[in-house]
């Protein structure tokens, strides 16, 4: 226990390497920036060297500073979770894409609030991966290869595309019966590498090396997925977060093939967090809806 700097000066530590702030560490802990600059001071004389550079912009963390903001972090976050039951709340924030959460997360989290009445739910949506020693997230669904250092991840389902549009641009260009016949077409989002995934899928050689063609970029299937549906094009979506607008007729999925890029939608949380009760549950509800609506 002698080798433990005071706890006061390690809350504020976590709190300054999170916002990156003296002033913003101030207010979240309801002390003055000079109280927040003297604990700072304090630990670095106890540690025998600097924890942040200031500079005139704000403060940097230095090798020292970024050693150990992790640990503090996620010591802190075992503490938290460890008397927030004593509290009688509980709360879980969530950050995700926003075709996941509009199309898919969004109409299972009112089952899972109601599964666990006691906690407050709260979702944040953004393209943004998002640091978790720095913001208020719990947990977060990401899009990738599952290599995020220092997190722990667990897959959900992989990724899977292939072309949608409108009924009435069939109707304009008349019925699709060989995915050749995609080429002409207007692309949405054009240059998608996806594309030329799926063309490959499809047994589809393009005709020539052609110039970019010109196009919408919309930067997220929910957005592409509206542009199609208003006949702009040909979006690349993956099916599974569009069964409701094929089931009614709104888009068109003209060919039973698919393509994949290798990638998959993972859960992860700092590993510290493993055992809070709130995330114990979400995960558990999270894998059985994954398994569920891969198998349906």
């Amino acid at each position: 226990m002698d080798n433990l700097p005071p706890l006061a000066a390690l809350r504020v530590f976590d709190s300054a390497a999170r916002l990156m702030s003296f002033t913003a560490a101030a207010r979240d802990l309801g002390m003055t920036q000079a109280g927040v600059s003297y604990q700072i001071r304090l630990l670095e004389e106890r540690l025998g060297g600097p924890l942040f550079l200031r500079k005139p912009t704000g403060i940097e963390l230095t090798a020292l500073g970024t050693r150990l903001a992790r640990p503090t972090h996620e010591a802190f976050d075992l503490l938290r979770a460890a008397y927030a039951p004593a509290r009688g709340t509980d709360s879980l924030s969530i950050s995700t894409l926003p075709t996941l959460a509009g199309n898919w997360l969004s109409q299972r989290l009112g089952r899972f609030q109601m599964d666990n009445p006691g906690l407050a739910v709260r979702l944040e949506t953004s393209d943004r991966v998002v640091d978790f020693t720095r913001e208020d997230i719990d947990v977060a669904i990401r899009l990738g290869d599952g290599n995020w250092p220092g997190l722990t991840a667990q897959r959900l389902f992989g990724v899977e595309f292939t072309p949608m549009l409108s009924p009435a641009l069939i109707e304009r260009h008349g019925p699709l019966t060989d995915p050749a016949q995609i080429l002409p077409l207007p692309w949405i989002d054009p240059e998608e590498p996806g594309w030329s995934l799926w063309l490959a899928e499809a047994g589809v050689t393009r005709i020539c090396d052609c110039p970019p063609r010109p196009g919408l970029w919309l930067g997220t299937q929910i957005h592409e997925a509206r542009a199609a549906m208003a006949g702009d094009g040909v979006a690349l979506l993956s099916p599974r977060f569009f069964r409701f607008e094929l089931a009614t007729g709104s888009l068109v999925q003209p060919f039973p093939i698919t393509a994949t890029n290798g990638k998959a939608y993972w859960l992860v949380y700092p590993p510290a967090r493993r055992n809070r009760p709130s995330i114990r549950a979400f995960r558990r509800f999270l894998m059985a809806e994954a398994t569920a609506d891969e198998a349906g």
